[in-house]
């Protein structure tokens, strides 16, 4: 097979955009900080917050952040034990289990919100011009249909 390698544009461009996706999650991590809330936290809270009931089934929590079956259990183990999240059984699949946003969990993801926005709208929204955005907005939107399965 014949390797076709990265242009010196090319690389630079993939290498500016790995660094920015590293670089963002740990400055939206940081500006969370005084919420008491990682990032991967406030994730899950704002997946069940907008969820119908509070809830959802693991599967499609696990589906909607993108993340394996293990991760997303040691995630919640981690948030249940501080009382953000709790796990029940599904009535209807005895094999399926909900998450759960506790009391503690919405009024967390309540006050960690405006710090969030007020992250992205400084880190990204306000940086770029409409016209940016909305590129950006299609870009990912192009490229996440790539990688989204099937």
């Amino acid at each position: 097979m014949d390797t076709r390698w990265l242009t010196p544009e090319e690389l630079s461009a993939w290498r500016s955009y790995t660094t920015l996706t590293e670089l963002l999650e740990v400055e939206l991590g940081r500006d969370l900080g005084p919420s008491g809330l990682s990032y991967p936290d406030y994730l899950v809270l704002v997946m069940l917050s907008e969820a119908e009931r509070h809830r959802l089934r693991m599967q499609d929590l696990g589906a909607a952040l993108s993340w394996s079956k293990s991760r997303l259990s040691h995630q919640l183990r981690r948030m249940e034990g501080r009382g953000l999240v709790s796990r029940e059984d599904c009535p209807s699949d005895a094999r399926g289990t909900y998450a759960v946003l506790a009391p503690a969990g919405l009024a967390a993801i309540r006050a960690a919100a405006p710090l969030h926005v007020a992250s992205v709208r400084r880190l990204v929204v306000d940086v770029l011009t409409p016209d940016e955005l909305a590129s950006l907005g299609a870009l990912s939107a192009k490229l996440l249909d790539r990688l989204r399965p099937r």
